[in-house]
């Protein structure tokens, strides 16, 4: 009778002890995130470096950081004692050259030798077209630091959102709401003004210029979404590009998908997306 007990034990046993491991998923990963150095490494342009440290000194929250060069990264990049927030550009398979900029947020360890895109990512956020930028990435530099920080906080906690992307933190507009939805003329596609039930006019839809769109988000408005196309310099059909609606006062992403260019629209916010902000914000269809 013992030796029976003893054998169906010892069959137990490392079933019992293989349900008590721990599934290392990424939130596990980038849990010691607050409690590392954020290095943030400077891409040596010059206009953009400046204006990245600025909003770093100015903004950043999260973490302990330093600013380093692409030098100080290659030699720091396998240890797992820091993280690395650096500007990249990417390209997807129908692209022959880099077609956006991306802030990207990676850990530090093993692998990292092989290149970044074996580094553990905490978040890849665009940025702005590459290689010749329209400038509006100055503009909304801010938020999407801020935007970046939001997200790595909730991914900490949230494995649905640390594997989701930024799409993953969209907020939902409420009842309550009234916002104004800003829209510069190049980020609209023609066929938008043709939808039915659908007017742009500055009680709820605005399109205008782009200086003074994007004087919203410089004044940090009130109730105010204001949107921006992330897309190749030269878009070419079928290469992958960004929209976005952005608080401008409290920097929080309200809006956010990824596309592709369309041969007959080009790149911008297509009918579709149109009629689901327009239906989220007016109270006719709440």
């Amino acid at each position: 009778m013992k030796k029976t007990t003893a054998i169906i034990i010892a069959i137990l046993l490392p079933v019992l002890t293989w349900g008590q491991a721990q599934i290392n998923t990424k939130k596990v990963k980038i849990a010691d995130f607050t409690q590392k150095i954020t290095k943030v490494v400077l891409s040596g342009n010059e206009f953009f470096d400046m204006a990245l440290q600025n909003e770093i000194t100015l903004g950043w929250r999260i973490s302990p950081f330093e600013f380093c060069t692409m030098e100080e990264f290659e030699q720091y990049k396998t240890s797992e004692e820091y993280y690395f927030l650096l500007s990249v550009t990417g390209k997807f398979k129908k692209d022959n050259i880099p077609t956006i900029r991306y802030l990207t947020l990676v850990k530090g360890g093993n692998g990292a030798e092989e290149g970044i895109d074996k580094m553990m990512e905490v978040v890849t956020m665009p940025v702005a077209s590459a290689p010749h930028p329209s400038g509006r990435e100055i503009v909304f530099l801010p938020a999407l630091v801020d935007i970046i920080q939001n997200y790595t906080l909730l991914a900490m906690e949230n494995d649905k959102i640390a594997y989701g992307g930024p799409g993953a933190i969209t907020q939902k507009i409420e009842k309550e709401d009234e916002f104004l939805v800003v829209f510069t003329e190049d980020d609209i596609c023609e066929s938008c003004y043709e939808m039915e039930k659908v007017e742009f006019y500055d009680d709820e839809m605005l399109v205008t210029e782009e200086e003074k769109a994007d004087s919203y988000m410089m004044d940090r408005m009130e109730d105010t979404l204001v949107g921006y196309v992330i897309a190749p310099s030269e878009p070419m059909p079928g290469a992958v590009y960004y929209k976005m609606l952005i608080h401008a006062r409290t920097y929080q992403l309200y809006y956010f998908a990824q596309d592709r260019v369309s041969r007959k629209e080009g790149a911008g916010f297509m009918p579709s997306d149109i009629k689901k902000i327009y239906s989220a914000i007016t109270k006719e269809q709440r």
